[in-house]
């Protein structure tokens, strides 16, 4: 690793542009347009069950450095569809975690994703990192498959770590197990021509 160690700074806040998507800088005030495309079954797999929950983790986490966010706009119509985030961060382990990433109903199966993962990705190893985490709870089914496609590996599963609370569209509390995922800078070249090869595919 180089005397430059990553750290959250190093990654943002910063405009990320691609041919999809822009990924801007969360602002305070994103707040209330992210409020009225979010809906319960958004935050079914998050363990903040709600918008209000989530809104209420993000600010405290911005505003003590312990999370880079961004609001993902569509270029196309210039709509915001949804958030990401970098947090859990590990300088001198040159590690980051890209995660809290939804959008709204429309965007999802789209472009969207893989080039807001590309861009963050992109963005992240430039910046110096060593590994790019992410993460997802083990009934998701639909984002193990779309994390697995961008090109992480599966490291493991963390049995029983999580309570998730009831609340929105979880009915019932229950103890997450999260499965974990990672690309190594090592890997990075190939998962960028393999995630360049797909966004090709969607302009074509």
């Amino acid at each position: 690793m180089s005397d430059a160690e990553p750290h959250a700074a190093s990654l943002g806040p910063r405009r990320l542009e691609g041919r999809f998507v822009v990924l801007e800088p969360f602002q305070p005030a994103d707040v209330a347009e992210l409020e009225r495309i979010a809906d319960d079954e958004t935050f079914r797999w998050f363990p903040t069950p709600d918008f209000r929950s989530w809104s209420a983790k993000l600010l405290a986490e911005q505003d003590s450095a312990a999370r880079v966010s961004f609001t993902v706009r569509r270029r196309c119509d210039g709509a915001v569809v949804g958030s990401t985030s970098y947090f859990d961060f590990s300088p001198k382990d040159a590690r980051v975690e890209i995660g809290s990433t939804w959008y709204v109903a429309g965007a999802r199966g789209t472009a969207v994703n893989p080039e807001a993962k590309y861009l963050l990705l992109k963005n992240a190893f430039e910046a110096g990192c060593n590994c790019v985490a992410l993460r997802t709870d083990s009934h998701n089914a639909a984002s193990r498959a779309a994390i697995l496609k961008l090109g992480a590996r599966q490291d493991g599963i963390l049995r029983g770590q999580i309570w998730m609370p009831a609340g929105g569209a979880r009915k019932e509390g229950y103890f997450r197990d999260p499965v974990f995922f990672s690309i190594l800078a090592s890997e990075w070249p190939a998962v960028r021509a393999g995630l360049e090869a797909r966004l090709a595919d969607f302009a074509a």
